[in-house]
């Protein structure tokens, strides 16, 4: 593998190899809009890409096998075989030093034979647990802080985030926030975006990824300074580096699509968080609504 310059500040392996995930987060510029997807998900998801195949990682990461070879050549490598071969050291090293990635680990919660629908829920279960793991009190409390203090909150979410864009407006609705939703393109929504301000907060949704409108609107809050909250699926994300705070959830599992029970999570917590507040103040408000 190619060494990355002297001034990237990168974790060493051991013999000085630089790990791989920091050697890939250093050069991350460099690479196309496909390989940039191919190293999200390397990233996010060492111990995955250390044991599938490159039509698995392919699949993962929304691209294709000759991407994924590619990618591995732009690294320095010959091929797939070792760059997965550096994601395997790297996982090692990483539990012999009991930090070892568990996302995606498939650790058995049931003493039968795994079926299907029984990994599925284990890797869920560990999702939840990795994203409370490295989730920041600070950036969650500055998330609540920020939802508390805004005048108005609008939440950006595409495709399959549009649900919890709305879900997350409903929450916030009724502790009586006001909130708006942007999920599409459209004449309506691009009104409320052009009504950004300030005293907004803008939050991005997203998964691998992200949508060139939420992208859009995530710069569009930045130049007009209002604040920015980003929750997502991927460190490197355009998202999550426009955003000021950004949260993170793991989204491994073994089925075909990518697990978002954690990213329910955090948004139910942050609800709850808003809730905490104000109980007494709230608990009124929520029974009104009800009653309605």
């Amino acid at each position: 593998m190619k060494q990355a310059s002297a001034t990237t500040a990168a974790p060493e392996a051991p013999h000085g190899h630089q790990a791989l995930s920091a050697y890939i987060t250093a050069r991350f510029d460099e690479f196309s809009r496909s390989q940039k997807d191919v190293a999200q998900y390397i990233v996010d998801h060492l111990d995955e890409a250390a044991f599938q195949t490159a039509e698995e990682l392919a699949r993962r990461a929304n691209t294709s096998s000759s991407t994924v070879v590619r990618f591995s050549q732009a690294l320095g490598f010959e091929g797939f075989p070792e760059l997965q071969q550096a994601a395997r050291d790297e996982y090692r090293r990483r539990t012999a030093s009991g930090t070892a990635e568990t996302i995606g680990s498939g650790a058995p919660l049931f003493s039968l034979d795994h079926t299907e629908f029984e990994s599925s829920l284990a890797a869920d279960h560990v999702n939840v647990e990795d994203t409370a793991h490295k989730l920041s009190r600070s950036d969650v409390e500055a998330a609540i802080d920020a939802i508390v203090s805004s005048e108005k909150v609008l939440i950006a979410g595409t495709d399959q985030m549009a649900f919890f864009a709305s879900y997350l407006r409903h929450l916030l609705m009724l502790l009586d926030v006001r909130a708006e939703i942007v999920a599409s393109p459209s004449q309506e929504a691009l009104g409320r975006l052009s009504r950004i301000d300030e005293q907004t907060l803008v939050i991005g949704l997203s998964a691998g990824r992200p949508h060139p409108l939420i992208t859009r609107t995530m710069k569009l809050a930045r130049h007009r300074r209002a604040k920015t909250l980003a929750i997502t699926d991927a460190t490197l994300s355009e998202v999550a580096r426009l955003a000021r705070i950004r949260l993170y959830y793991s989204s491994n599992t073994p089925a075909f699509v990518r697990s978002h029970t954690a990213l329910l999570s955090i948004i139910q917590a942050l609800a709850y968080g808003v809730y905490s507040r104000d109980a007494q103040q709230y608990d009124v408000r929520i029974k009104a609504f009800r009653l309605k």
